[in-house]
């Protein structure tokens, strides 16, 4: 288990192709707004709902409500963000680039880091 401001992460999977973890975010906590250069990542809700953001063909964040049930894929450079309504468990699956991250905008005061 790897503590997070926003919850904590566990990393069930780390091979030189992938990467699994189950994230679980404290309802009102949110991610980074970030990106990846690298990293393709799919996030499928296990439980509660959340608004995950996205960075549109115009330049600006959109926000959609996601469901238990419900997944999203992040190619490279998307910018995206995911804040729990409720708490969350979010399985992700992305490549093993676990250093990728690009912070734009972090409540938590770590922008621009990068770390796994």
């Amino acid at each position: 288990m790897v503590p997070k401001p926003w919850g904590h992460e566990v990393i069930w999977a780390h091979t030189g192709q992938y990467v699994g973890k189950v994230l679980h975010i404290k309802a009102g906590h949110s991610l980074s707004i970030q990106y990846h250069n690298r990293k393709d990542e799919t996030i499928h809700l296990l439980s509660g709902q959340m608004i995950y953001r996205v960075k549109d063909a115009s330049g600006e964040l959109r926000d959609m409500q996601l469901r238990t049930g419900e997944s999203f894929r992040n190619e490279p450079l998307t910018v995206h963000q995911m804040e729990a309504v409720t708490d969350c468990q979010v399985l992700e699956a992305s490549t093993p680039h676990l250093d990728d991250v690009v912070r734009l905008s972090d409540r938590y005061g770590r922008e621009g880091t990068s770390a796994p």
